[in-house]
């Protein structure tokens, strides 16, 4: 069995996903909390990004959190989340990912602190973040998750940048036109992987 090392923050979402992953594999894992304000020096010799997650496996170094995700799923993976076999889910899986993680963080950060980026203002980077919103609420009128009937690697590599967002405005989110979205984050939140790996 590996022996594993992860180096992570609580709050981080791509910790997140890469800790929901590691979980669901089973991955015996020794976990370090770390201090964005002071960084530990052998996380830094390990990966010189300074950002977590990054895992450390059998003399390994993975420092990207989708890597961690596919690593872990490679160890074991008991509900396809990789959804082998399934080539148009697999596609639909890459194309949200890419569109989340190059376009739809951009938004969100902007959203989430617009004091920084004063050339507009927060409702209109949330607009353009709805842009996504939008394309998740439309696959899920079709079914409970994105890329499946079942979850997969597309709704935990998605949930943490979806959770944020909602969180920036609740009372906003919470009548936005968007109630299939509504109801997949707030299962995937209360699900028993998401509440282990945020526990403190």
């Amino acid at each position: 069995m590996s022996h594993a090392t992860l180096y992570s923050f609580r709050r981080c979402p791509y910790a997140m996903r890469a800790r929901m992953a590691l979980r669901y594999s089973a991955v015996k894992l020794a976990m370090v909390e770390v201090s964005l304000k002071a960084k530990p020096a052998e996380m830094l010799a390990l990966s010189s990004k300074g950002t977590v997650p990054v895992l450390q496996v059998d003399g390994r170094v993975i420092d990207e959190s989708l890597e961690i995700m596919r690593w872990a799923l490679a160890q074991q993976d008991p509900d396809n989340w990789r959804l082998l076999g399934e080539p148009e889910g697999q596609a639909l899986t890459a194309a949200l990912i890419e569109e989340n993680d190059q376009v739809f963080k951009l938004h969100l950060n902007r959203y989430k602190y617009p004091e920084r980026h004063p050339e507009h203002s927060m409702e209109y980077y949330r607009a353009e973040g709805e842009v996504f919103l939008r394309r998740l609420e439309a696959l899920l009128e079709t079914r409970p998750f994105l890329a499946a009937d079942h979850q997969s690697l597309a709704d935990v590599a998605l949930l943490p940048f979806v959770r944020q967002f909602a969180h920036v405005d609740r009372e906003w989110f919470a009548q936005a036109p968007y109630p299939h979205l509504r109801q997949w984050l707030r299962h995937l939140l209360e699900s028993e992987l998401f509440v282990a790996i945020m526990a403190k």
